[in-house]
């Protein structure tokens, strides 16, 4: 097949890119911006895209990330594949940041107590709600009793304040990023343009150039 990889990659490989792209997220946030500013698409619907990955970037619904932030992008006309890649605005990088700033900003909102320690255990937390997710649905199965602690715990100490906080602050990021992301690519559109139009009357230049040549 004309697009399938000549050396194929180990599965742990592809895993690994997703958590740490060749060449890290530097290289890969340069890479995402310069297609996003490629993208053929007025710019205030490419900046309503970016608008919608960025949003559900600070959300904790991991795994549902592509879906929702393309659905939202269809809901306000924004372009669906500028959303996709702004969700990668939540990344490893900025992963930290977004996660304690939407626990504390959720706790605070719910009125409950924020745990310092839940930095340090963040995915101890993950990992045991997902032991109890896995055991609970052998339990349909067998006769073994479901258990619910661990995603009890998780819910109302993580994914309900996360969730609520990062409800909070992606509305306004990624509103800041829509006011910055229009200009720019609306400016880069433009200079495109231009060089095309130029290139274009270069051709046109040199044909007639050549036309009054030969005519000679």
């Amino acid at each position: 097949m004309v697009f399938k990889r000549r050396d194929k990659r180990p599965f742990f490989k592809v895993l690994w890119e997703l958590i740490w792209p060749k060449g890290g997220w530097v290289r890969a946030f340069h890479y995402v911006k310069h297609r996003v500013r490629r993208l053929p698409d007025p710019p205030h619907r490419i900046a309503r895209g970016v608008f919608a990955g960025v949003l559900v970037s600070f959300t904790p619904l991991f795994g549902f990330h592509f879906v929702i932030a393309a659905l939202i992008a269809l809901a306000i006309r924004g372009n669906v594949i500028a959303a996709i890649m702004a969700t990668f605005f939540g990344n490893p990088l900025t992963f930290p940041f977004i996660a304690v700033g939407g626990l504390k900003l959720g706790h605070w909102i719910l009125g409950s107590h924020y745990d310092e320690g839940v930095n340090h255990s963040l995915m101890a937390t993950f990992g045991g709600a997902w032991d109890d997710l896995k055991h609970n649905f052998w339990a349909m199965f067998t006769d073994q009793v479901a258990e619910w602690g661990n995603l009890g715990s998780f819910y109302h100490e993580i994914f309900l304040p996360y969730l609520v906080g990062g409800l909070i602050l992606g509305p306004i990021v990624g509103a800041i990023c829509y006011y910055l992301s229009a200009p720019v690519i609306g400016a880069y559109q433009n200079r495109r343009k231009g060089r095309l139009k130029a290139k274009l009357a270069e051709i046109r230049e040199k044909k007639a150039k050549k036309a009054d040549e030969g005519g000679e």
